[in-house]
Parts: C-alpha cells; structure tokens; sequence
C-alpha cells in the first residue's frame, strides 16, 4: 500500500510506494524531495493538510525565535531529522508567525513536539530534548525502524 506523502513545499499530496521511500522520492507538482533528512519550516494550512493526509510519521516542533530552549533543541531537532529519515519525516512551525498554532493544537509551552500519523495526533513531548531521545520517542511510537 503507497504512503500519501503531503509536500512540505508546495502542499501537494503524493502517492509513494513503500518501496520508494528510500529511492529519494520527489513531488510530482514542485519537484521537491518528499522524505530527506531536513527540518522544513512549515505554516499552519500546510500541516493541517499533512496532519489529515499523511501516513508517513510526521513530528512538528511548536517554537519561537525568543525561546532559548527551542533555539538550544534546534542542532539536535535536525540531527534527529537525519536519524529517521526516511521512515519519518520533522518540520517546524514559529508559534510567533502563527499564533492560530498555539489554540487549535493546545499548546501551554514551547518547546512542544506533536507526533502525527494517519490523520491523528499521536503523541506528545514537551521540552527541549537530545536528538536521541526524539528519535526514540517517534520510533517508540511508531514502529520506525531504528
């Protein structure tokens, strides 16, 4: 069964065969990389459709340019980014741009990690954290392969 894969880019939902995903699979509207190892900076209408779309694991980091822990966690957020590709993907979204964030998902602090999978909210983590420990919390989660 293919994985829909919502493009982070451009916003346009992929069919990718599972097989694929380690074949650096690429948006057939923009031609962006749907499952590399990097955090993309998202808004709020393009998770929304990820988080309704998607079946490939995505983790969203809530954050804002003046919180210390959040720009602390940032190398590590990354390098988590790289661990799990491409059984998972991770992207952020500044809770200063887009203040709507903090109230449709509950949001009381930040640094806050939302896990979502197959059309739901799977998980929570709150705090800054070591890339080791983000990436145990999504495979704990999710069956992603170590």
């Amino acid at each position: 069964m293919p994985h829909h894969i919502t493009c982070l880019e451009c916003s346009a939902v992929n069919r990718v065969p599972v097989e694929r995903l380690t074949a650096h699979p690429k948006c057939g509207t923009c031609g962006a990389k749907l499952a590399e190892a990097k955090v993309h900076e998202i808004d709020t209408a393009t998770l929304r459709k990820a988080e309704w779309t998607d079946t490939l694991p995505l983790l969203v980091d809530f954050w804002a340019p003046w919180c210390g822990p959040c720009r602390a966690m940032a190398p590590e957020f990354s390098k988590a980014a790289q661990a799990l590709a491409p059984h998972a993907r991770l992207a952020k979204v500044n809770t200063q741009v887009h203040a709507d964030a903090s109230q449709r998902y509950g949001i009381r602090g930040i640094p806050l990690l939302i896990l979502f999978r197959n059309g739901q909210e799977v998980a929570r983590l709150t705090g800054a954290r070591p890339a080791a420990e983000i990436a145990a919390f999504v495979r704990q989660n999710t069956g992603a392969p170590a």
